[in-house]
Order: structure tokens, then sequence, then C-alpha cells
């Protein structure tokens, strides 16, 4: 039986999806004014294994994904700029080729971590009437009110407003948000911002309430999830950072609109540390994929390193821990590459393998992949079962892992990549430093990477 943490409940539960063997999934995809950081895609990972294992489990998984490409704005108090227009200021760039080049660039690191893509992606820009429609209902039901800058929610009228929260929480102006001149309670919302007098936005649109405007973010996830999966769906995912505002005003609007729970689990990832705080834009200790990936890190080692840490404890960060964790998947390909070698065509009864039931146990008891990775390793390591086995062990515990087993090859060395790591060595012993690593991020991105040893450069496959 599949059990998961839903934050709503605040404990383990049996799933049971709404339709048999039939689940609807939405996760909050990025806003698309950067590229994401290894914190962000740390909660991706964690919604590719949840999906994983809803279909290791037999079920039949309906992902939807959203592309926030307006409305986010750089304040949690409804202030502020809309961060893709501002990105755009700055790159000297339309929205548009703003928000185009960050979506493809997150894409392409999904595709690195090998992600699953969603069944269906939307952009926020792309439901605009269906979002003024549900503010309209909320206006209908008298939910909202007028000020000078927009359109908001009424909290106060909302009896189980912050049912998502901790307990005891207490929510004071000033501590999670400022008040916006006008609001009537600290954790009132935008659901439509007004553009200021005398500015030109790029991303704006008429409005019923005679003022051209865009919507609030949290209005664009209640409308794309009930527009591909009806309301309640099963599951909603997201970063933990989400629970307190995001998720908070998602539940309200629907509930103040349908008189529904939104989704019936709500699931959310820990942050990822690194030196002793939370990784994010605003602390500017942002670190990306492609930063790993020009120190010689394979994106693969992530993922490897997210696994061993549950998604709901924080996951500390460092280049040591990353190193580690690309020693051990290199081990792990070697152990693989020479089972495959030995292997033998034979049936695997899987329902009378104690290795797969105590696999499936671990990650139906809440997605626990690190207990998941011991096993592995203690299975590989078994005197008492053939090699046979052990090799269709791996590709079926790897449809949960994501880390590529049936993929590997054996590693061919291309004779142009044998050339440059000479032409490089040639250049370090030079003490050419620039030229060598001009060198090294051209077999970089040819799929290879250099890691320098005491006995020379092994080149190894991405």
């Amino acid at each position: 039986m599949l059990k998961l943490y839903n934050s709503l409940s605040r404990k383990k539960e049996a799933f049971k999806p709404i339709k048999n063997k039939i689940v609807g999934v939405y996760t909050c995809g990025p806003t698309v004014y950067s590229y994401a950081h290894i914190g962000n895609l740390r909660t991706y990972i964690f919604e590719d294994i949840l999906k994983r294992v809803l279909e290791f489990n037999k079920y039949k998984v309906k992902h939807v994904m959203n592309i926030t490409d307006v409305g986010h704005l750089v304040s949690n108090a409804d202030s502020g700029a809309d961060k893709v227009e501002l990105a755009a200021q700055k790159e000297k760039k339309t929205v548009w080729e703003v928000a185009c080049f960050y979506e493809k660039a997150f894409k392409k690191d999904l595709k690195l971590l090998n992600i699953k893509e969603p069944n269906v992606w939307v952009r926020a820009t792309e439901t605009i009437a269906e979002q003024i429609r549900l503010i309209k209902v909320l206006e209908k039901k008298g939910f909202t009110y007028q000020i000078s800058d927009g359109i908001y929610f009424d909290s106060s009228k909302l009896k189980n407003y912050g049912r998502l929260w901790p307990k005891k929480i207490k929510i004071k102006a000033g501590a999670r948000i400022e008040m916006v001149p006008g609001k009537k309670n600290p954790t009132d919302f935008a659901l439509w911002k007004f553009t200021p007098p005398g500015v030109k936005r790029q991303m704006e649109w008429d409005s019923p309430w005679g003022r051209r405007g865009f919507p609030g973010w949290h209005t664009e996830c209640v409308v794309m999830s009930k527009k591909f999966l009806a309301i309640p769906f099963d599951i909603h995912c997201g970063g933990i950072d989400h629970i307190l505002i995001h998720h908070t005003n998602e539940i309200a609007q629907a509930e103040a609109a349908y008189g529904k729970i939104l989704a019936n689990f709500w699931l959310h990832s820990e942050f990822l540390i690194i030196n002793q705080g939370k990784m994010g834009k605003s602390e500017g200790n942002i670190i990306l994929l492609k930063d790993l990936i020009k120190k010689n890190f394979s994106p693969l080692a992530f993922r490897y390193l997210c696994l061993g840490t549950h998604y709901r404890s924080k996951l500390n960060f460092s280049w040591t821990a990353l190193k580690s964790a690309q020693n051990a998947l290199e081990s792990l390909y070697e152990k693989i590459r020479a089972l495959r070698e030995k292997r033998v065509l034979t049936t695997l009864n899987l329902e009378k393998n104690i290795y797969f039931q105590n696999f499936l146990e671990s990650v139906n008891d809440d997605l626990n992949l690190p207990q998941a990775l011991a096993l592995m390793w203690k299975m590989i390591k078994s005197v008492e079962i053939s090699e046979e086995e052990k090799y269709q062990l791996l590709l079926e515990f790897d449809k949960v892992f994501g880390l590529g087993f049936a993929q590997l090859k054996r590693i061919r060395i291309p004779r142009e990549i044998k050339k440059l790591v000479e032409m490089r060595e040639k250049y370090r012993k030079k003490k050419d430093w620039k030229k060598a690593d001009e060198i090294r991020d051209k077999i970089t991105k040819m799929g290879f990477w250099i890691e320098d040893t005491k006995t020379g450069p092994q080149i190894k496959k991405i």
C-alpha cells in the first residue's frame, strides 16, 4: 500500500485515487525570468520520483505543470515589479523572449536530470480569460474587494482560510508580508493587479473592472489545475516555501468559488541548504546545473545526491558531497556494465523476490528513497542471488531511481576527444590554465568530462 505524507492532514495517509488506477497530479512549475537553480531542481526531482513511484504501482498518471510567465511579483506583499517584466528590462529583451528563453533552459535541465516531462504544459498567459472568469465568480460570491491597485481576495470571509498552515501559526502584517495601502487584512492577496497610471507593461490585458492589468500569481494554478484535472484532483506538489502563501491561497480560491478542496493530497519538498542557509535567488547563493557541469559533474550525480536524502528533510549541499555521489554513481555504473556482460535471459518472479518486495515497501513508505538506495547496494553485494537476478532487479529499481541503467553502454572515447585531452595536457604543463579550461569546456559540450587524477586525466561520459 502506498502511503504519502499529506501536508493538509499533517500525517501519512494511505493513498487512494479519486478514479481507480488513474491519478491526477499538478506541480507548480517555474517562473521563467531566470534559470532554475539546483535548489529548485531538487523539488522537480522529488516530483519525478513521486510520478515514477505511482507508475511503479501501476497507476496511470496525468501530470500537469504550469509555466508562470506573468503575475509573479518580486514581493509576497503584492507589490513590486513582475519578475518577467523586470528581467526583460534588465536584459533589454521583450517579455516573450525572456519567458521563451528560460522556459527552454528549464526543459533542458529536466532532460539532463532524466526528469519525465508532464503530460500537459500550460502557460499562465494562455489562460487569462479563464482567470478573469474565476475572479468574477469570487466577486459574485462576495469574496473580493477593489482598491487603487487591483482586485483582492478577502481572506476574512473564508472560515477555513489557512487550513494548510502548521497549527497555532499567527500571521501579522510585517511578519509574513507588508500591508499594501487599502488592504483589509494582512493575509488578503491580489487576484488582479491594475497597471499603474503612466506605466506601459508588455504583458497586460483588458479587464471587466475598467483598468488594464494582469492576474495575480495564485489564481493561475487554480484555473490550470481545474481546466485539465477538475476539482478535486488527487495530488498537488511544490516546495515547502509554497505552504504559507501560494498553496494556501490556491486552496482559498477553490473553496470560495467551488466549495471544494482543490486537491486531496498536498506534498511538499524541503529546502536544499548551502552554508547553513536556504539556497535562493534572493539569498544570492544560487548554483545552476550548468555550474555543476562546468566543474565536470554529471547532472545525474546531483540526482543521485538528492535520492540519498528524504524529500521532507533538508539536503545539505556541498561539492564534497556531490563528489561522493558522483563516485558512487560511477561505481554503480561499472557494476551494471559488468553484470550486463554476464547476463543470461531468464524470467524473474518479482512477486516472490524478497529484494523487490522490500524495495516496493520502501518506496511506498512516503517515497523512502534513502532506504531504497541502501537496499540496492545490499542486493548488489549479496552472494545469495545470481548475477542475472541482480541485473534484472537493478533495471526494475531504476524505474524509480531514473539513473539511466538500461541506457548504459560500453564507453567508447572518440579519437577527437582523446586528441583534445592530449592538447589540454600540453597547456596544463605550460600552466596556460585559460586555454586548458577552454578545451575542457569544449569537451564537456561534446558530452564528456575530464577528472584530473594523480595518474593522469580520466575521460568520462556525461
